[in-house]
């Protein structure tokens, strides 16, 4: 266990000053490669508007894979079943503790399977909701209403959850707003520009605090 440890903050430390961005695949059947233009269009939104140098190839990497520790930030979406192994769940919490940055953006029922998996990855702490004047709401555009609405699911309101590890936050769950589908070509969803926009500002304000937090 130490051993895997060490290699592991080895590994990510080699990559600390990294932009790359990866979406994450699991197990369990759920649709981890759905909405997939949205990554690559949040990676070219922010090149062209916050200063950043990201990659534009986004790539795929598997939860249990030490490829992980190549990216500061990996991006994980889906609408039903998620499953993580034990080693998956190590991995995860690893890569989680050594300075990565994981968001999830529920694309409508995938709640009750992600909440109840992150408990193997973190068994003692809580998603917790984010308070509305948290850095990642500012860190590059002002969103003092919290997280957008994007999409209507249910009529609920949208939320930000995280898990914090000695106080900084280190995944963000988001719930009923649905980002992704913002993020994706217009085409796909025809949401107004205005919409889009929204989703894309905030999007970028997390790129911007998983790579300075």
């Amino acid at each position: 266990m130490k051993v895997y440890f060490t290699i592991a903050f080895s590994i990510f430390s080699l990559i600390l000053f990294s932009q790359d961005v990866a979406i994450l695949k699991y197990k369990g059947g759920g649709d981890w490669y759905s909405n997939p233009t949205a990554l690559p269009n949040l990676v070219k939104y922010c090149n062209d508007n916050i200063d950043t140098n990201i990659n534009q190839s986004v790539q795929t990497v598997e939860v249990g894979s030490t490829d992980i520790f190549q990216f500061p930030f990996l991006h994980m979406t889906g609408h039903g079943n998620v499953f993580f192994s034990d080693d998956d769940a190590e991995n995860l919490r690893s890569y989680l503790i050594s300075g990565g940055f994981l968001h999830i953006d529920d694309n409508y029922g995938m709640e009750p399977y992600i909440t109840k998996e992150l408990k193997k990855v973190f068994p003692n702490s809580e998603l917790v909701e984010i308070p509305k004047n948290h850095e990642i709401f500012s860190s590059a555009f002002e969103f003092t209403n919290g997280l957008p609405k994007i999409h209507e699911h249910d009529g609920k309101a949208p939320q930000a959850f995280g898990i914090f590890q000695e106080d900084r936050l280190v995944l963000l769950f988001t719930f009923e707003s649905d980002l992704g589908d913002g993020w994706e070509d217009q085409e796909v969803h025809n949401d107004p520009e205005d919409v889009r926009e929204k989703a894309l500002k905030m999007g970028a304000n997390i790129i911007k605090y998983a790579f300075e937090n």
